[in-house]
């Protein structure tokens, strides 16, 4: 038997270290969701005649980090507080790669940032005109006649040649149709626009609607009585559009913190709708760390999961802008 020389220390340790390096180093197939520190929504926002407060309070939006796991955190649990892992199919759309991932998050971020600041203006009075210019396709199912023909972030501008602005319309054009019939798809893809045509399949569990498999979003033209500039650099996806709304607010001298503290997440729809979204885990732990005063969230499972992980941070349930504006205007008031 060989004794364990120096020289044979160093080699097996520096042969354990590389094999550690690289796992650290190699993406795995899943991806990890991990804390962030809550973010101030003052610097990134401006607005026409408004100005920031300086009464202590605040503004924060959360963001959760999301990036590939590592082998090495895949295989051994536990390497960072409140981090969870999670298969690519549920991060990444189907028929997406990373890059344009990436890229459909940083569209629904400026679509939130358009809408919150349309909501916060007309919540103050202001005329705000917005006009429904198509949908948006958020995802494609997998298996479904449009799998591989139609993508994520292709806008829906008409139907069968008839020009559609609204959701309700392509349901109508789409009603024409039995299963098994081709629909026309005019999409906007990028800056050029083509015609897509994918056959049609019964919607399944007991109905016969036609369907081709896509998920859609109402996109507007959104026009506002005056600038709003919002950069939230690299950050993605519609979770800050309550966090937005209210900077808004309290940058044109409405003070909906009342000198408080106050993180938010949840998607802001034009009709002042409050729309879940993911990561709570990870923000409330975030909001948590930072040690704001209060936390706003989506009723229902994102105010269940927030609890969980509150440990003593006041969480706010809340439907709606205006019913978050009601919550807000009962906290006590900070000099």
């Amino acid at each position: 038997m060989k004794a364990f020389t120096p020289a044979r220390l160093l080699t097996a340790g520096l042969v354990l270290l590389a094999v550690v390096l690289a796992l650290w180093i190699l993406p795995s197939d899943e991806y990890i969701f991990l804390p962030d520190d809550a973010h101030p929504v003052a610097p990134l926002v401006e607005v026409q005649g408004g100005h920031d407060r300086n009464d202590g309070g605040g503004i924060y939006f959360v963001d959760v980090i999301v990036r590939k796991a590592s082998l090495l955190e895949r295989l051994v649990g536990g390497l960072h507080d409140g981090a969870d892992l999670l298969p690519r199919e549920q991060v990444v759309p189907h028929g997406v790669d990373d890059s344009q991932r990436r890229q459909l998050d940083l569209r629904q971020m400026t679509r939130s940032q358009r809408v919150a600041a349309a909501v916060a203006l007309r919540a103050l009075g202001r005329k705000v005109e917005a006009d429904a210019v198509g949908g948006l396709i958020a995802a494609v199912q997998q298996g479904r006649p449009a799998d591989g023909k139609l993508r994520a972030g292709d806008l829906v501008l008409a139907v069968d040649g008839t020009r559609v602005r609204s959701l309700a319309d392509i349901a109508r054009e789409m009603a024409k149709h039995q299963p098994g019939d081709r629909a026309r798809f005019t999409v906007r893809r990028g800056d050029s626009e083509q015609v897509v045509t994918v056959g049609t399949e019964a919607a399944g569990g007991g109905s016969h609607r036609p369907v081709v498999g896509i998920l859609l979003e109402p996109e507007y033209d959104i026009r506002l009585p005056l600038k709003v500039q919002i950069d939230a650099g690299n950050v993605g996806g519609p979770s800050a559009g309550v966090a937005f709304a209210l900077q808004v607010m309290e940058e044109l001298g409405r003070n909906v913190d009342r000198g408080n503290r106050i993180a938010a997440t949840g998607e802001i729809f034009l009709d002042g709708r409050i729309g879940p979204v993911g990561g709570l885990k990870q923000k409330t732990i975030g909001a948590r760390e930072t040690g704001v005063d209060a936390f706003l969230v989506p009723a229902g499972d994102n105010a269940k999961e927030a609890r969980k992980y509150a440990d003593g941070l006041r969480i706010i349930p809340v439907q709606s802008f205006p019913q978050a504006l009601r919550a807000l205007a009962t906290l006590p008031k900070t000099e």
